[in-house]
């Protein structure tokens, strides 16, 4: 069978205004065996749908902005950083154009703050000032890349990749998912109780969000490349059962 195309939406330089996304993430799903393709931020629907159309997944990337939270009925705090509306927009409308075709997802850091706010959810702005004793979920810019615990819930196919009810994984992330959006339900959770990764319920579009990065540990860390490997298997099904390519 063909490998699978998965597409990827890119992100902004703020200082040029250049799309751009980091290569880990190409790197990963091709090892992985499947095509990337990275999607240029235009955030219209017709565009979008097209491109969508040829795709037989979506990876909803990390990014150096956070979502706006007008997105979810919210005022901004002190420590909330560059927000881009092009790259929200352009989350929204995948998710839109995903959802209309049952498209797997897999959504990966400010990817799952975005997903859960496209489905009704809200964000921590800022886990150091707003969780009670957190455990570094980002390391100091210029340090090595955070890592801690998470524990995962029992029967849950997370549980199945990492083998284990608990594992360890990297973290590069200041925001959080607060209140889950609708038929996302938390599978993995930080010791300090943050929410690590969620998983959609309500439906036949099959959904994971984690806050992690699989896509940088992926060579080193077989539960990275479990995930990566069962979530192109996901696309590969879906391209097989649509008759495609």
């Amino acid at each position: 069978m063909k490998r699978p195309f998965i597409g990827l939406p890119t992100t902004t330089d703020p200082t040029t205004g250049d799309f751009y996304l980091r290569r880990e993430y190409a790197e990963a799903l091709h090892k992985a065996g499947a095509t990337p393709v990275y999607l240029p931020l235009i955030p219209e629907i017709d565009y979008i749908r097209h491109v969508i159309a040829e795709c037989d997944a979506l990876v909803l990337t990390g990014s150096r902005s956070d979502v706006d939270p007008r997105r979810y009925g919210t005022t901004r705090h002190p420590r909330l950083r560059t927000v881009d509306l092009r790259r929200d927009e352009m989350d929204a409308l995948l998710l839109q154009a995903s959802e209309e075709r049952r498209m797997p997802v897999l959504a990966i850091c400010y990817g799952v703050q975005s997903l859960n706010v496209y489905r009704g959810g809200t964000l921590i702005q800022d886990i150091p000032s707003q969780v009670e004793n957190p455990v570094l979920h980002e390391a100091p810019r210029g340090s090595p890349i955070a890592h801690h615990d998470i524990e995962i819930k029992p029967d849950s196919i997370l549980r199945e990749l990492a083998g284990s009810r608990r594992t360890r994984v990297n973290s590069r992330h200041h925001q959080a998912i607060d209140r889950p959006g609708h038929g996302l339900e938390p599978v993995a959770w930080a010791s300090d109780g943050v929410i690590e990764a969620v998983l959609h319920t309500a439906g036949a579009q099959l959904i994971l969000g984690v806050q992690w990065h699989p896509e940088l540990s992926y060579d080193e860390d077989p539960f990275s490349r479990r995930l990566l490997a069962w979530f192109v298997a996901e696309a590969k099904r879906g391209r097989s059962s649509a008759g495609r390519r």
